[in-house]
C-alpha cells in the first residue's frame, strides 16, 4: 500500500497594513467625496477628494479627515503635526485632572477600646477628605464570633459618626470571621 503526502496548497499571506490611530490624513483618505473645511474654518461644501487634496497643498497644509462616520466624511484643512501636539496635550491635561480613587481599609476589633476608636476615626477623616473609600473591616477571632451583635453594633455606631462625611455603599455583611463595610465620602 502507497501512501500519498497531500501536500495543502497555501496562498501567500498579504502584509496587513497596521491600523494606524489618529485620523486619516491626505492620500490615507479613500472616498470620493468630502465635506470641506478651509484653513480659516470656512465650510466650502462638498467637494470631490481631489479638489481638496490640491486645496490643502496649495496651502501647505494637510487635509485631516475630523468626522469619519458622518455621510460624507467632514475634512479639515490644517497643519497635521500641531494638530497632533494640541490633542496630545489635551489628553495629558484631562490625565492631570484625573482623581483615582483608591479604597483605604481600617481594621477594627470587636472590643476597640474608646481612644484607639478615636485613632482610626481620624484616619478615617482624612481619607475622605482626600476623596478615598474606606473599608472597614472589623475582626473576630476565637470566641468573638458567638458575639457578632457586638460588631454589628460596633459598625452602626461608626456609620452614625460618620453621616456627616460618608455616605454607606455597602452595608455590614459578614464575610467568614469578619464583617465589612464600605463607606465613600460625600
Amino acid at each position: 500500500m502507497i501512501v500519498e503526502e497531500i501536500e495543502a496548497i497555501r496562498r501567500p499571506m498579504r502584509p496587513v497594513a497596521p491600523e494606524k490611530d489618529g485620523p486619516r490624513v491626505n492620500e490615507e483618505i479613500r472616498i470620493r467625496e468630502v465635506q470641506l473645511i478651509d484653513q480659516d474654518g470656512q465650510n466650502r461644501g462638498v467637494l470631490a477628494i481631489r479638489d481638496a487634496l490640491a486645496l490643502a497643498q496649495e496651502a501647505g497644509l494637510d487635509l485631516v479627515e475630523i468626522a469619519p462616520n458622518s455621510a460624507p466624511p467632514v475634512c479639515k484643512i490644517l497643519d497635521y503635526g500641531r494638530f497632533k501636539y494640541q490633542n496630545q496635550k489635551k489628553a495629558s491635561e484631562a490625565r492631570k485632572k484625573q482623581k483615582v480613587v483608591e479604597v483605604k481599609e481600617i481594621k477594627l476589633r470587636p472590643g476597640i477600646d474608646d481612644h484607639d476608636y478615636d485613632v482610626k476615626m481620624r484616619a478615617m477623616q482624612r481619607f475622605f477628605e482626600e476623596g478615598d473609600k474606606v473599608k472597614v473591616t472589623l475582626r473576630f477571632r476565637g470566641r468573638e464570633m458567638a458575639h457578632q451583635d457586638i460588631g454589628y453594633k460596633l459598625l452602626q455606631k461608626l456609620k452614625e459618626d460618620v453621616t456627616a462625611i460618608a455616605k454607606v455603599e455597602a452595608e455590614p455583611m459578614l464575610e467568614g470571621r469578619q464583617m465589612i463595610m464600605i463607606l465613600a465620602p460625600r
